[in-house]
């Protein structure tokens, strides 16, 4: 028979190792994050290949969708299968499509082992770290989600950098792919034993939620189905397709737009990727932690908000580096808000017990933005030959995301739940 000290001392344990879940989380997204550091890859491709910025972009485009679309897959598995099982099967995709990648002769051949085997490494890698916080994190989901997401931000501010300015420069794009993809190997390794689910019956030692907090979790658990047939999940889905559709368009073309702003030094152009990702990072943490104190949806809101105006002022400050670091900083951290912050909605709204296949389904918003925004950018940028039209298309598309993000409202369980 279990004492209560022994129960108590259970608990205690259980709330001490969540934390390593962070750690998990984090080891993992870092490594999945190095897909924002594409970019770093694009001009050693085109020289080499003759492929126009059209081209390359295709192969962005691929990774993201098939990222979205292989999350939804990922996530109902994660749900019934736990995060172990999928998150390794991330793990060895993700290695298996950077070290293919290394022995590019084509575009499609890039295609298929970057846009898709890596896509689908990320779609399960990505799928648990999320799903696992939101239940361990009751109390801080916002900030526990965001940290864990931060590291995906992250990645590019670390690998990004190390690729542009040192391996590819010494070593050549091909090798380049090989050390990735061991490296990558390795994080998302140590990340995968790390993710665990809470044992049956957790609960936050001392902790009850507010009656009047702005953040109430539902208490109904939402089938995927009763999900779908919210209209909450709709206007969330459009505004974060949107949305994050002009994030993507400055994403996939940042260094190469610093390069065109006439900015002296290799290094001083390249250190907008660090800046971007920074903010990335930044934003998916603070933005999470706000969001646990101000409410999620406002938090979407006024950062969709900032997004719409920041875009524009992007390119037109452009030329200065100083301005160019700050508004890159300001993009980025919009950007990353709504990938940590509508995490944590999903399950607020919908409920933990299927967090993997529900936020699976809000997050083809972001694989219809991987598709929008990269295939714009570098069809404006082919057509005019510089960004301008880009940056204002991508404000007037995050005006359109706060629109529907102002009519989404919470959901209220259905009929039968109070039957």
């Amino acid at each position: 028979m279990t004492t209560p000290d022994a129960s108590a001392s259970t608990a205690s344990e259980a709330h001490i190792s969540r934390w390593w879940r962070v750690v998990g989380g984090v080891l993992m997204n870092l490594a999945l994050g190095s897909l924002y550091a594409w970019s770093v890859f694009v001009a050693p491709l085109e020289k080499e290949f003759g492929w126009k910025r059209a081209d390359t972009s295709q192969v962005f485009t691929w990774a993201v969708v098939v990222f979205a679309l292989s999350f939804i897959i990922a996530g109902r598995l994660q749900d019934k299968l736990g995060p172990f099982k999928v998150s390794i099967t991330g793990c060895i995709l993700l290695t298996v499509g950077f070290l293919l990648s290394a022995h590019t002769d084509s575009l499609t051949y890039l295609i298929v082992c970057f846009g898709v085997v890596v896509g689908i490494g990320n779609g399960f890698g990505y799928a648990t770290p999320i799903p696992v916080m939101a239940k361990w994190f009751p109390d801080k989901r916002g900030l526990a989600v965001g940290l864990a997401v931060a590291g995906y931000g992250g990645g590019s501010a670390i690998f990004g950098p190390m690729a542009n300015l040192w391996l590819i420069p010494t070593y050549g794009w091909r090798t380049t792919f090989t050390i990735l993809g061991a490296i990558f190997f390795v994080m998302t390794l140590v990340g995968s034993f790390l993710l665990k689910n809470p044992p049956a019956g957790y609960q936050v030692p001392g902790w009850a939620p507010a009656a009047k907090a702005k953040i109430v979790a539902t208490t109904h658990e939402f089938t995927p189905g009763e999900a779908l047939r919210t209209p909450a999940f709709y206007f969330m889905w459009v505004a974060y397709a949107l949305g994050t559709a002009a994030g993507l368009m400055v994403i996939s073309q940042l260094v190469p737009f610093a390069n065109s702003m006439k900015i002296p030094g290799e290094a001083l152009a390249a250190m907008t990727l660090v800046i971007g990702a920074t903010g990335n990072a930044s934003g998916r943490i603070f933005s999470g932690w706000m969001s646990d104190a101000l409410g999620r949806l406002n938090v979407l809101r006024l950062m969709i908000g900032i997004s719409a105006v920041a875009m524009p002022l992007l390119f037109l400050t452009g030329s200065n580096v100083a301005m160019l670091y700050v508004m890159v900083f300001v993009v980025f951290w919009c950007y990353g808000t709504q990938l940590s912050v509508n995490a944590s909605t999903t399950s607020d709204f919908w409920g933990t017990k299927n967090a993997g296949i529900n936020y699976g389904l809000l997050f083809t918003a972001w694989g219809v933005a991987g598709i929008i925004g990269p295939r714009i950018g570098g069809k404006l940028f082919d057509h005019y030959q510089n960004y301008e039209a880009a940056f204002y298309w991508a404000g007037g598309l995050a005006v359109v995301a706060l629109i529907f993000e102002l009519l989404a409202r919470r959901p209220s369980p259905p009929a039968t739940a109070n039957a």
